[in-house]
């Protein structure tokens, strides 16, 4: 035991003398396991939360909306096999007029039933309690919506249904498992104070909306093991003759596919950040472990002449890296939390839930503590390889010199053209070629890690700045409750201070190619429209063909199609004609999915003239109030999306979230970039240490000295730039195309302004290295430097 304490005495001082060099590598070790902790609690939580909620708020596994069916149909639909329980409900929209906004409010609504208790999509109360039986005035409101607005139960709202002019006294605030996400279809973002999500007693809503009798809204509990294709297809035959749309699973759930979306996205970064990480973490612990061994060769016979044998010496240098990787772990501990509660908090923004809270993945955390052990140890397994191996007697003689003889660029006669001290490091480098690839390979990877988060500002910049003003050129989107013929879109076209107008025409299909099929809306437009534009990668303006579609660049990636293949579309409304068509092009757009055909076309196929499902609507902005004003006088429109809202909203969005995955990012490459540099120049002043006490003792300035050794550091940094510029594209074009969705997805867009910023992150990071380096180099001890043994 006092044997063993001695050589962990030697540990302790040998790690006194590289406090610098260990701290860095815990450093960059504890960037890695941070981003681990982070994501892995982060999906623990989102997953957790996701099962609870939807087991205690019994959320449907099936839904189908279609346009009218009598209520006796529920006994059918409940009796097909596999269907543990179905709950029918009519559903429609509410626009409110709230006091002191300018814009229109809508949003969703929903019955409850008064004779039962709800069976399927349970709502959880905040505060207050459901409308009461019978009440025609109460009202339930959306969480998201009653904070966004400062509601409370009590609160008295006044809003349109279906024309219906009415006056509700709000009983409770709620959050449904249906809208976890609270958005409308097609948008990217929350919006909650102009869209909000409402519950009425079923028998109210039924009359308002002149649907006595009947519903509009199917939702279905699956039982055990039953097949959900046979389940949904035998609705569909059901609810066929009533109108009814496609039944869809919960993966198709708008609200749940953007919480899994999520999910996934974070699954990839847990893997792939840490992965980085250790890499570095483990080069720069092999680099300074390799070089310790190289200084300590008599050291090494003395503890082996002493009788410690081959595994205690190997052990006692495998210490010197599991005790970064120690210090790693629990500082990554605060700072993984940290982050994963900060996330958590933004998350409260997007996602209504009725818990939320960071839980950290204890597994996942022990596999990351045992790869950051694995990665270090393996790192470092050749030079605790050789010091184990070093027999005693070749130990205590002193390490073979170096090859002093010219090299290929003396024999070029370049070092001619340069100065003494910029040779001399010339010279190493070449001497040196792995390690000098190597360290040149860390600093590329830090100058990588800084492009993505650039990127993804530059992407949003993008998606604010271009993408709204090239497509989006429209300054409203007003849609119909109803599709209404020519005399709808020329009453919209009449709107105060509206300047030009563009129709559209929604229709819900099924297109199918071989065995895939997807559930979508074909929107038709004019063939060369010039408000909502449709732009190909390039940004350039795409035309509607006569004839065929045009698809979203995604969609036809998830469909399997090409440019010319064709596609099967049915669709589920009207006629409901089945078609076999050709995919025309695709267009590149960032939000949601969509296929779009020449209005004329689609009307044609649809056995219609003139009818519109709303209109892209361009508007004098000295008149908007009194176009404003005009919507919320117009009972047969369901919304109108103002663009400037809808940029706005996104710009404030996402502008803290970004920010903190920012910060995050720059900090951790900061840390890297550092870490690398300031290893390798310990590394390299630890190796030369003689040779530059022996300039110093011949005359040699302390300047020419450092520059010497910052000449070869700074070369390293020069060349690794690049190249990791370069690394950073690929690294960042990989995370957008892994997490790019149907949902969402961000172009990647690399300015000027990041590859300036990711180098001058790891040229600053230099700079500051090469001071710390020059300063110990100014306080060498010449005298005992020469006088080592080394």
């Amino acid at each position: 035991m006092t044997a063993m304490r001695a050589i962990d005495r030697k540990l302790l001082r040998d790690l006194s003398g590289m406090k610098g060099q260990m701290t860095a590598i815990a450093l960059v070790m504890a960037c890695g396991l941070s981003m681990m902790i982070m994501a892995r609690g982060l999906v623990v939580s989102l997953e957790e939360t996701e099962r609870t909620y939807y087991g205690t708020s019994r959320f449907a596994d099936v839904f189908c909306g279609l346009k009218r069916a009598p209520l006796s149909l529920e006994s059918a639909l409940s009796s097909l096999p596999g269907i543990a329980a179905a709950e029918t409900r009519v559903t429609g929209v509410l626009n409110l007029d709230i006091p002191g906004m300018k814009e229109p409010v809508d949003g969703m609504v929903f019955s409850l039933p008064e004779d039962r208790p709800q069976r399927l999509n349970l709502l959880h109360l905040k505060a207050g309690r459901l409308p009461g039986p019978g009440r025609r005035d109460e009202i339930a409101v959306s969480s998201g919506f009653a904070g966004a607005h400062g509601f409370l139960p009590g609160d008295e709202l006044e809003g349109t249904v279906y024309g219906v002019r009415r006056r509700f006294r709000i009983t409770g605030i709620a959050m449904s498992p249906e809208f976890i996400y609270e958005t409308r279809a097609g948008e990217m973002l929350p919006d909650p104070r102009r869209f909000g999500v409402f519950w009425m007693n079923s028998g109210e809503l039924s009359r308002v909306l002149g649907l006595e009798g009947a519903f509009n809204s199917l939702s279905v509990r699956l039982s055990p093991g039953a097949d959900g294709e046979e389940v949904k297809a035998g609705i569909d035959r059901l609810l066929e003759p009533y109108g009814g749309l496609t039944a869809y699973d919960r993966e198709d759930h708008p609200s749940a596919k953007l919480m899994r979306d999520e999910i996934r996205q974070l699954k990839g970064f847990s893997v792939a950040f840490p992965a980085v990480f250790l890499a570095v973490a483990a080069f720069m612990t092999s680099a300074a472990l390799t070089r310790l061994v190289k200084l300590q060769r008599q050291q090494i016979a003395q503890l082996k002449a002493f009788g410690y044998s081959p595994f205690s010496v190997g052990a006692h240098f495998l210490k010197f890296a599991l005790v970064p990787a120690a210090a790693a772990t629990l500082l990554s501990l605060t700072l993984g939390m940290w982050a994963g509660r900060a996330f958590v908090s933004l998350y409260h923004r997007f996602f209504q839930l009725p818990y939320l809270q960071f839980i950290p993945d204890w597994a996942a955390l022990a596999a990351g503590i045992g790869a950051t052990a694995s990665a270090v140890a393996l790192g470092v397994l050749g030079a605790v390889r050789r010091a184990a191996a070093l027999p005693p007697a070749e130990a205590m003689r002193p390490e073979p010199p170096a090859d002093f003889s010219p090299s290929r660029l003396e024999k070029m006669g370049i070092h001619r053209l340069v100065p003494p001290s910029f040779r001399m490091a010339l010279r190493n480098l070449e001497r040196r070629p792995w390690q000098a690839v190597f360290t040149a390979l860390g600093l590329a990877l830090a100058a990588a890690i800084p492009v993505l988060p650039g990127a993804m500002a530059d992407g949003v910049e993008y998606l604010m700045e271009s993408q709204w003003s090239l497509a989006q050129r429209q300054d409203a989107t007003a849609a119909l409750l109803e599709p209404g013929g020519p005399e709808a879109f020329t009453a919209l076209a009449r709107f105060p201070g509206v300047l030009s107008a563009e129709p559209f025409r929604a229709v819900p299909v099924v297109l199918r190619t071989g065995h895939r099929k997807w559930r979508t809306a074909v929107t038709g437009l004019p063939r060369n429209p010039e408000l909502n534009r449709l732009l190909g990668r390039d940004g350039r303006e795409m035309a509607l063909p006569p004839a065929g579609l045009l698809m979203s660049e995604k969609l036809a990636e998830i469909l399997g199609l090409a440019p010319g293949d064709e596609v099967t579309a049915e669709v589920r409304e009207g006629r409901r004609p089945v078609v076999r068509t050709v995919l025309s092009g695709t267009v590149s757009d960032y939000a949601g999915v969509a296929v779009y055909m020449e209005i004329e076309a689609l009307r044609k196929l649809l056995g219609e003239e003139g009818t519109v499902s709303g209109a892209y609507l361009a508007v004098d902005s000295l008149r908007w109030d009194d176009f404003l004003a005009e919507v919320k006088k117009t009972p047969g429109i369901a919304s109108v999306a103002s663009t400037a809202a809808v940029l706005e909203n996104f710009r404030s969005t996402t502008a803290e979230m970004m920010g903190l995955s920012q910060a995050i990012y720059y900090v951790f490459s900061i840390i890297v970039s550092f870490g690398v540099i300031y290893n390798g120049a310990r590394i390299a002043l630890s190796e030369r240490g003689r040779d530059l006490a022996t300039l110093r003792v011949l005359g040699f300035t302390r300047r020419e000295v450092s520059g010497i050794l910052v000449s070869e550091l700074a070369l390293l940094t020069l060349a690794a730039v690049g190249p990791g510029l370069v690394l950073g594209r690929w690294l960042t074009e990989a995370v957008m195309e892994s997490a790019g969705s149907e949902t969402m997805r961000f172009p990647v867009i690399i300015t000027g302004r990041t590859y300036v910023m990711a180098a001058a992150t790891v040229l600053l990071s230099s700079l500051f290295s090469f001071a710390v380096v020059t300063r110990r180099i100014a306080s060498l001890d010449l005298l005992g430097v020469l006088k080592s043994g080394e």
